[in-house]
């Protein structure tokens, strides 16, 4: 039988010890980056403990309306994330984020657990709110699709604001010659889309030889066979993927009822 690998206090010591390398570099040409490193290395070795124990309890007692509410709080710290690092105003971004992010989330988890994984089938049991909202499955497959469409939806909600500010001559002008406000958007949504989603090609296109993931490399180490490890990957990928253009376009498509006129202009959009 294959042994899950551990790693000791020691071992974690030792591995945090390399974070003195980029701390060298950063202070040697005075980037400006050390305080905030320290912090955010800090930070997420107590959050990571905290939320290890929280979870070692709510693994323990299992019950749905409890693992839901978790994932409540875990899109609301995102939506918070997102409509922060966007520096776009709350009144127009917060419903549609909240909006998006829950419920693409939700969906694709419900479609991975239920139709991808088939638990029921591999449990033989019923399939119930209490198998498909199961601590130990729904909570990690929630939360990795909330961090994947968190990146994407800052990066794209940004460029797609900041394009249509910018160049507000060129939107106004298709309105003036009777496009339609999806129309006269198009050109800027398309080019959020470009610039969110090729990093994510790129990195799809070289999955498996130039790039190993870490999620199939830590479910190799902890003693899962490769062939399974590849199969979750590939199927991680595109459920990620999949919710990053979602949300995305769910996103928009509420937001762009809070940010514009009833003439089709862009109202201020930026600020608190």
């Amino acid at each position: 039988m294959e042994q899950t690998l551990d790693i000791s206090i020691i071992g974690l010591l030792i591995g945090l010890a390399l974070m003195g390398i980029p701390l060298y570099f950063f202070r040697k040409y005075k980037t400006g980056l050390v305080q905030s490193t320290i912090i955010a290395t800090v930070r997420m070795i107590i959050q990571l403990v905290l939320i290890g124990l929280y979870l070692k309890y709510l693994f323990a007692y299992d019950l749905w309306y409890v693992n839901l509410l978790w994932g409540v709080i875990m899109c609301a710290v995102a939506t918070f994330t997102c409509v922060g690092r966007t520096h776009i105003k709350r009144s127009i971004l917060l419903v549609p984020v909240t909006v998006g992010f829950f419920t693409t989330a939700l969906l694709i988890s419900i479609y991975f657990l239920a139709l991808v994984l088939r638990l029921h089938e591999s449990m033989n049991i019923n399939l119930s709110l209490n198998l498909l909202f199961s601590a130990r499955y729904f909570i990690p497959i929630f939360g990795l699709l909330l961090g994947n469409m968190l990146g994407v939806n800052v990066l794209a909600l940004t460029t797609y604001y900041e394009g249509i500010q910018r160049e507000r001559q060129m939107y106004d002008y298709m309105l003036g010659n009777g496009a339609t406000r999806w129309e006269a958007t198009a050109p800027f949504l398309s080019a959020a889309i470009r610039k969110a989603f090729i990093p994510c090609i790129a990195n799809m296109m070289v999955m498996g030889i130039v790039a190993l993931p870490g999620t199939m490399i830590g479910q190799i180490l902890g003693g899962s066979d490769p062939n399974i490890a590849i199969k979750y990957q590939m199927m991680i990928v595109v459920i990620t993927f999949v919710a990053s253009i979602i949300s995305l376009m769910t996103t928009v498509a509420l937001a762009n009822r809070r940010s514009f006129d009833r003439f089709g202009r862009l109202i201020e959009v930026f600020g608190r």
